[in-house]
């Protein structure tokens, strides 16, 4: 059976939608620097920021609405992300990067319950 080319078509939710958009974003950058600010194993991490993570946590928020398919806002009130650029003021090096990931994986177990989406959000290479 053929697919009828007059059919409409039903749009994929993008990864943005099934997280649960901006509330379901939020949810999950919060609990990222949450964590970051209290994970010992996440303290390198945590000293490369600024006392604030609030303005970090808008950032990232903003960076990972457009990456995963929902409003462009980084770009939009920021300009390119060029993230190699924006990092060069700060030194990272494996402990801070284990920091990151830690943290990052750990929001993610926690805020989103769905397995499919996380695999999608960060997949196991």
């Amino acid at each position: 059976m053929t697919a009828d080319p007059t059919a409409p078509t039903v749009p994929t939710p993008t990864l943005y939608d099934r997280i649960g958009g901006e509330e379901g974003l939020r949810r999950f950058t919060r609990r990222f620097y949450a964590l970051m600010d209290s994970e010992p194993e996440a303290a390198a991490c945590r000293a490369i920021h600024p006392p604030s993570l609030e303005g970090s946590e808008q950032k990232f928020f903003e960076y990972l609405s457009g990456w995963l398919g929902g409003p462009p806002l980084f770009v939009e009130r920021r300009g390119a992300p060029m993230l190699r650029r924006r990092h060069m003021v700060a030194p990272i090096g494996t402990e801070e990067t284990t920091g990151w990931l830690l943290c990052f994986h750990r929001a993610l177990a926690e805020t989103v319950a769905d397995d499919a989406l996380r695999a999608a959000i960060l997949p196991q290479v």
